[in-house]
């Protein structure tokens, strides 16, 4: 049994001890609370009565400009008006000043009188003139941009007022290149087909020159063959001047694919030259005739020698020629003999890479530079034609040999160009990765289905 009366004493001791908790707790919490007001009041600012703040007055001149003054100042400055032309066709310098809104026979008379200022009436049709002149139409400045074909063509002309007389300044016109890329199915022929395109014709050029060895653009093209070209244009103040050189170019005829990019080459003559994707040059190794206008006098075969009289095998060909017509390098390669030998004359023998050489004789002379161990560049002039050796008259003798014995140029099969290699290879391989790159995006989408499907 439990007892009772104990438990009701342990239970009145538990009630007091709670509430004496309870009271310790109530009374901590009033002290805080009652220190918190303290502190607020003890750093409370205590704010003046405004009516007792000083007042002081302040007064002060103002220096305003006069009335003329401020007239003065709405004065307008004079007006100056710029307009633009294109020349016309049929266009005179008073036609296009009259146009542009200039009535200023002083500024006529220094243009037709100045050297420099008369490149502004070179008035080609299409060609821009900007001028500026006053409200009374006097000219102030005018300026186009001209070019005379050199390395830098473009440039400013430029003819300037300075009180009552003028100025010319010329300089170099910023010239802009860009890259363009153009796709084009043919219909009825490659021209048709870049004018649809809107493909400079210097750019069709170039493709028939780069694939001419693969496709016969007279009779080989098919309706539905297609190309896709990528190109340098040069602009110049937002006018289109002129179509570069093709990068990268790839033609689809009668199912078969043929690509071709350029490759820059610092030490080559030309500046680079056209490769496969490969890296193999689409260059020919071997210029098929030394001299560009020539005909053949005498092949490579057996025949009777025009001073001997006896049955002999000629070695070569001979181009007959007028004496002093050029002579060029066959192919690139380094000079293995230059003088006179025998029956040959002058005499001129290229080593070529791998077991090449081609000989050139007859010459009346040699090309400035040209001696033993010079590097020669392909189609660069070493010598002239002449009739010195054992010649009848004025001609070249060819000879084009391989491991020394002595081969028809006419009908050997020339090899391409030194393929890429090394560093040099490294080096196209990125080149070729951005055009195959920029081709692709020329492919359209639906081919793009057939190839991966495949």
């Amino acid at each position: 049994m439990v007892d009772t009366t104990k438990l009701k004493s342990w239970i009145e001791r538990r009630k007091h001890q709670l509430s004496s908790r309870k009271n310790r707790i109530v009374a901590a919490a009033s002290v805080f609370l009652a220190l918190c007001a303290f502190g607020a009041a003890g750093v409370a600012p205590m704010a003046p009565d405004a009516a007792d703040l000083p007042v002081r007055s302040v007064q002060e001149d103002l220096n305003l400009p006069s009335l003329a003054q401020q007239i003065a100042q709405f004065t307008p400055e004079p007006q100056i008006f710029i307009s633009e032309e294109k020349v016309r066709s049929g266009d005179t310098l008073a036609t296009l000043l009259q146009r542009l809104g200039v009535s200023d026979e002083a500024a006529a008379t220094y243009i037709k009188s100045d050297s420099r200022a008369r490149a502004l009436m070179q008035l080609r049709p299409g060609r821009r003139v900007q001028a500026s002149v006053n409200a009374s139409g006097a000219l102030q400045t005018i300026s186009t941009t001209v070019t005379d074909g050199r390395d830098n063509p473009y440039r400013n002309i430029v003819v300037t007022r300075e009180g009552e007389r003028f100025r010319t300044d010329e300089v170099a016109a910023p010239v802009e290149k860009r890259i363009e890329m153009r796709t084009a199915n043919i219909r009825s022929s490659l021209f048709a087909a870049t004018d649809t395109a809107q493909i400079p014709d210097a750019v069709a050029l170039q493709l028939v020159e780069m694939f001419s060895t693969n496709i016969d653009f007279a009779s080989d093209l098919r309706r539905g063959d297609n190309f896709s070209v990528v190109y340098e244009t040069y602009w110049q103040g937002g006018d289109y001047l002129r179509a570069g050189r093709v990068l990268a170019a790839e033609f689809k005829n009668a199912g078969a694919t043929y690509q071709s990019v350029w490759f820059d080459e610092p030490g080559s003559r030309q500046g680079g030259g056209y490769y496969g994707f490969d890296g193999k040059s689409l260059k020919k190794a071997f210029l098929k005739s030394p001299l560009e206008f020539s005909r053949v006098s005498s092949g490579f075969s057996m025949r009777m020698h025009p001073l001997s009289g006896k049955w002999k095998q000629h070695k070569g060909v001979d181009f007959a020629a007028a004496t002093g017509t050029p002579i060029r390098a066959a192919g690139e390669g380094v000079i293995e003999f230059a003088g006179v030998q025998g029956g040959y004359g002058n005499l001129v023998v290229i080593k070529h890479w791998s077991n090449y050489t081609t000989a050139y004789a007859h010459m009346s002379r040699f090309a400035a530079g040209i001696r033993k161990g010079a590097k020669i560049s392909q189609g660069e002039v070493i010598g002239y034609v002449g009739s010195t050796g054992w010649s009848t008259g004025p001609h070249l003798h060819y000879e084009f040999r391989v491991n020394n014995q002595p081969r028809d140029p006419m009908t050997v099969d020339i090899p391409n160009a030194q393929p890429l290699a090394g560093a040099e290879l490294q080096r196209f391989r990125t080149v070729a990765s951005d055009m195959t790159h920029r081709l692709a995006l020329l492919t359209p989408q639906d081919q793009n289905i057939k190839l991966a499907a495949r």
